[in-house]
């Protein structure tokens, strides 16, 4: 036999396990195998049954209120976040964005696994569970469906949403969702806000720097905010430019460019249109609800186009009389003193301002241009009594009763107390006494004066029919708004156009789904209207409105609520009153305005009359408003050109 070689006795023998030992350790191999492929199915199964349907509802677009030049003047929405398509987002700002939060977000499945395991190796060495490795996706997923706390458990949810949203939508419809849903700090979600915010402009005209600095916020909004801290919002800013030269989205020429300059943010030059006008608006929901049959979340969620009859200088400037705390009495500490003021175009009917409270706006709050019912005193003699007694032949200089009276029990009692015997109608609605009004109500007839009313629109009740009548005794009350129609009637020689704000209601594309519809009643004749209109015109020139006169052609009533005649009043007497109205008109437009307390009592009523305050503030918001527009008298009817028949006797 050969000896064997160095090699051959180096070599080693091999040991063969027991065939027992062999099939373990396939059975072993086999179970881990099974169990990972079962794992990796249930995942499968597991992902496969999230619920994902919130992204499948398109983000709810505001509404935009349309002002009589047809300029957006509002903004409805019930959601934080103003939707843009993807195409309307330059593609810098794209860029910025996966450059700097997911630069493989083109190539992963909604889960970056080598982004994940550096995060998680980082996490195991610092002992701490903190943000980072998340994709695009991800973000998206956590915003929408998860919460915020740093879990394992947290993260591996995270992780299956982003699997089954990336399953379900293309990568350009995933990043849309994320650039329209992220927080970019300043209460601003989604880039549109964000570029409004900072830069006071939409997010289709940012530039190359601009687009760098919000794509710079979503790490840390708060941190890295423009707004509270330049430097290390400048800071961060060039990190995302350096990036984007780095992954080949910029050139070197374009980065050098880009860090030299400055950040400079732009304050909008008009505020938000977002909460703007909000009784106005509160009122436009009212009327497309219930005379079009709009769904409130229709309103605020489909991206309507809204046309109304607001006219921005007539609204901003009554806002801003409203908002002089000076012209209004001191109220009580617990309750403020409210008002309500209706503006309308009385040839159209168009509501050109409306005021619904004064003090803090609230949402869909309570309108006292709108909602009020209140009686509206002295403001009510020309609609029930003085009317309705020229339309019978009565004038100017008809001879009225004024002493005691006494008419089935009902004793009216003149504001002075005192009585002249007789006076003419003229005197009698200069000086606003309530005696010679009921005396005539009682000699035209109760019927004539109802009817007058409902002609002017006025909702009426059995209880109305009483003397009271006369003085707006009421039993429901009225509105600003019911009132400046009632009185339009008579501003625009007897025919009275419906009040309305709504001019139509177009898609965002701008398909008509709804116009408005002109509506007119005949109030009175021309003639009486005429007539009408220069009593109340000479009331303004020498009665209880003089403080409405503005020194061109002004007509209007005014009216005071006494407070009741029981025991919780007593020892005020004539000294305070519940409501003070001023309802009056222009050649050109015609304005109701209220004031009073929500809740009267011994401790919150008025000391104020409809003369005062609201004659007031009729004269501080119409010298504003007309201020430029040349004066013009009040139309005369043809009829009434040759002889006017407030000149005739009876």
């Amino acid at each position: 036999m050969q000896p064997l070689s160095t090699q051959e006795r180096k070599k080693p023998t091999p040991v063969l396990l027991p065939s027992r030992w062999r099939r373990i350790g396939l059975w072993i191999t086999g179970c881990m195998l099974l169990g990972g492929l079962l794992a990796v199915g249930a995942g499968a199964v597991w992902v496969s049954t999230l619920d994902i349907s919130k992204l499948e509802h398109p983000l709810p677009e505001p509404t935009l209120i349309m002002d009589r030049n047809a300029q957006p003047a509002s903004q409805l929405s019930s959601s934080r976040i103003e939707p843009v398509p993807l195409m309307q987002i330059p593609l810098e700002l794209r860029n910025a964005v996966i450059a700097v939060e997911d630069r493989r977000f083109y190539e992963h499945s909604g889960v970056d696994l080598w982004s994940i395991t550096r995060a998680l190796w980082r996490d195991l060495r610092t002992g701490e569970m903190k943000e980072g490795g998340s994709t695009l996706t991800q973000q998206l997923a956590k915003n929408l469906f998860l919460q915020s706390d740093k879990t394992v458990s947290r993260k591996l949810k995270e992780a299956a949403y982003a699997l089954k949203i990336n399953m379900t939508y293309s990568k350009d419809e995933i990043l849309e969702l994320y650039l329209n849903s992220i927080y970019f700090g300043e209460g601003r979600w989604g880039v549109q806000g964000a570029a409004q915010e900072y830069f006071a402009k939409p997010v289709s005209q940012l530039n190359l720097v601009e687009s760098a600095l919000l794509a710079a916020l979503p790490k840390a909004p708060t941190t890295y905010s423009p707004a509270k801290n330049k430097d290390k919002a400048l800071e961060r800013r060039n990190l995302v430019l350096s990036l984007m030269k780095e992954q080949q989205f910029i050139t070197t020429a374009a980065y050098t460019q880009a860090i030299a300059k400055p950040i400079v943010l732009q304050q909008q030059n008009e505020e938000s249109l977002k909460g703007k006008y909000p009784s106005y608006v509160d009122y436009v929901i009212e009327e497309a609800a219930e005379l079009y049959g709009f769904t409130e979340e229709q309103i605020l969620t489909s991206g309507l186009r809204i046309y109304t009859d607001l006219d921005p200088l007539v609204q901003q400037t009554t806002e801003e009389v409203y908002g002089l705390q000076s012209l209004f009495p001191e109220s009580r500490t617990d309750q403020m003193i409210q008002s309500g003021a209706v503006i309308m175009d009385h040839r159209t009917g168009g509501i050109r301002a409306l005021i619904g409270t004064r003090g803090p706006q609230i949402y869909r709050g309570f309108n006292h241009a709108t909602q009020l019912r209140r009686q509206p005193g002295s403001s009510f003699k020309p609609l029930a009594v003085y009317g309705p007694a020229l339309e019978r032949g009565y004038s100017w200089s008809s001879a009225l009763y004024d002493g005691k009276l006494d008419i089935g029990g009902y004793r009216p009692k003149d504001w002075d107390g005192q009585t002249r015997g007789q006076v003419t109608l003229k005197e009698a609605i200069l000086r606003s006494w309530n005696i010679p009004a009921v005396w005539l109500l009682n000699e035209i007839g109760i019927e004539a004066g109802l009817d007058f009313v409902r002609r002017a629109g006025i909702p009426l009740t059995a209880a109305d029919r009483s003397l009271s009548l006369a003085l707006g005794g009421l039993s429901e009350g009225v509105s600003p708004l019911q009132m400046a129609q009632a009185y339009g009637g008579i501003a625009n020689l007897g025919v009275m156009q419906k009040a309305h704000a709504i001019l139509k209601i177009t898609t965002k594309e701008g398909r008509t789904l709804v116009e408005a519809v002109p509506h007119s009643t005949v109030l009175t004749r021309p003639n009486v209207a005429y007539d009408l209109t220069l009593l109340l015109q000479e009331a303004v020139k020498s009665g209880t409105g003089t403080a409405a006169a503005i020194g061109r052609p002004a007509a209007g009533k005014t009216g005071t609520t006494q407070l009741p005649d029981t025991p919780e009043f007593s020892g005020i007497g004539a000294n305070g009153a519940k409501d003070a109205w001023f309802v009056g008109f222009t050649p050109e437009l015609t304005t109701a305005i209220w004031l009073g307390y929500d809740q009267t009592d011994r401790d919150h009523y008025l000391v104020t009359s409809g003369g005062a305050v609201p004659a007031t503030l009729f004269n501080r918001i119409m010298s504003r408003v007309l201020r430029d527009v040349p004066v013009t008298p009040f139309p005369i009817p043809s009829a009434s050109r040759n002889q006017p028949a407030a000149q005739a006797s009876r």
